[in-house]
């Protein structure tokens, strides 16, 4: 991990902009912080110039309770190369919708999978690089989307302590098996009218995971219309399994 540039926000957070390799992130951590403090890692969908808005205010609200929080850029999103087969994937669900088709199974497999194959170890292979800072203790939890690498890290990456996960992606049916091995508590955000997003496949994974403890949190309104006290709430959850 290599550090390239960074600033003092205005509310004291302190923002570094990184390289892991060829993968580019951001960490913020608290300007206050003098121990080590938990980590939130932030799952997106797009590219980090386009993504940055919404995730520095999610940072700004994780560092007001005291945590870090750190991105990086997902495979084929952002300046990262694309792939062949995933345009084609999205080019062809776009297409479906665009008709009113069903979305096909082997449409989502195409987009989805390799994502997940690819994305997950980065992640790993970040979080091992974050945890070696001085700054970042653990524990450490994963907020956001896309929701299938978020189940998959909370199956394999026994570091993640908690998770909440942004219901607001076509879900490959395989994930469903993984969902039902997952333990840790999860906090699950679903937009009742995402057009972007099978309500009914969202439900059916919520069902499906293997949690003692996981709450689901649905709002009226579209993709983008998270209300601010759906992340609030998100940030209390966190405290209850950070702290």
């Amino acid at each position: 991990m290599q550090f390239t540039s960074e600033q003092r926000l205005d509310d004291g957070v302190l923002e570094r902009e990184f390289t892991l390799g060829e993968i580019p992130g951001i960490l913020w951590t608290p300007g206050s912080a003098s121990t080590p403090t938990p980590l939130i890692l932030m799952g997106h969908p797009g590219g980090l110039h386009m993504m940055y808005p919404r995730l520095v205010a999610r940072a700004r609200h994780a560092a007001a309770e005291g945590f870090a929080a750190a991105t990086i850029e997902g495979p084929g999103s952002g300046e990262r190369p694309r792939s062949a087969t995933a345009e084609q994937a999205r080019a062809d669900l776009r297409r479906a919708v665009e008709a009113g088709e069903p979305v096909t199974d082997e449409i989502v497999d195409r987009l989805v999978l390799p994502l997940v194959d690819k994305a997950v170890p980065e992640w790993r292979a970040a979080l091992d690089a974050l945890l070696a800072l001085p700054e970042i203790g653990g524990p450490v939890g994963y907020s956001g989307g896309v929701i299938s690498v978020g189940t998959r890290l909370a199956v394999v990456e026994p570091r993640i302590s908690a998770a909440v996960l942004f219901a607001g992606s076509f879900v490959p049916r395989t994930m469903f098996d993984e969902a039902r091995q997952v333990t840790i508590p999860l906090h699950v955000l679903l937009q009742w009218d995402d057009e972007g997003n099978g309500r009914q496949m969202a439900l059916d994974l919520f069902d499906a995971f293997g949690s003692k403890e996981k709450t689901l949190h649905a709002n009226m309104g579209g993709h983008t219309g998270v209300p601010q006290y759906a992340g609030e709430e998100a940030n209390r959850f966190f405290a209850r399994h950070l702290k």
